[in-house]
């Protein structure tokens, strides 16, 4: 790259070296996973959330339990979350009644929810860590192209007989789109992360309170 050429963002990226642009098109690959992450946990959080409502609203309401344990079992039908927590207990619950203490029943339909419970949340979490994992690992990435970038470009000098900053600077610019495009990817994946976790923390409390009132 000459001191005249351009340094638009466009002819940066597509006149680096070889490694910063295989580092940029990396870059770029976590960035769209990253935003395809974000918007399908957005929308399972925000299903997760509106089924929890609905049937809070029915359970509290004074519905009858069987009733709505038969319309949870309902293979045909897709329910929610809690909703299926319930159906577990209920479910372990019914099958045990007449076999044994009220204890032994309590202790099968609190273990029967605790497992669907477990399931419910692994599910809720999928796809987190790779946020968490893009978020922290992508600006060391660009930072790695970065470097790599100022090392050609001072490498360069050596074939100039008259070094001046005209002629590194196109070199530490092109090397810098890397460390940008790197934060570009980080920084929506850690926001996304810590509103992803503090939203399925709290549906995590939901769940648990409802199972304990249940219980009781």
């Amino acid at each position: 790259m000459t001191p005249t050429a351009d340094l638009s963002i466009l002819s940066l990226i597509t006149q680096a070296t070889l490694v910063v642009q295989l580092v940029m098109l990396l870059l770029a690959f976590l960035s769209i996973a990253s935003w395809t992450a974000i918007f399908q946990k957005q929308f399972s959080i925000k299903r997760a959330k509106r089924e929890t409502n609905e049937f809070e609203k029915q359970f509290w309401g004074g519905a009858d339990l069987s009733r709505l344990f038969e319309i949870a079992s309902n293979p045909r039908r897709k329910s929610g979350a809690e909703e299926r927590i319930f159906e577990a207990g209920m479910g372990e619950y019914m099958k045990l009644r007449g076999r044994g203490e009220a204890l032994a029943m309590l202790d099968g339909a609190r273990r029967a929810m605790r497992a669907a419970y477990q399931r419910e949340m692994d599910a809720l979490e999928a796809r987190l860590n790779f946020l968490a994992s893009v978020g922290s690992v992508s600006p060391y990435i660009g930072l790695f192209g970065t470097v790599w970038g100022i090392m050609h470009a001072f490498t360069g000098l050596s074939n100039l007989q008259q070094a001046n900053l005209a002629s590194v600077a196109p070199g530490i610019a092109e090397a810098l789109v890397a460390t940008a495009i790197g934060l570009f990817a980080a920084i929506p994946a850690v926001v996304a992360y810590n509103r992803f976790a503090n939203d399925i923390d709290r549906l995590a409390n939901r769940f648990e309170s409802f199972m304990e009132e249940f219980l009781n």
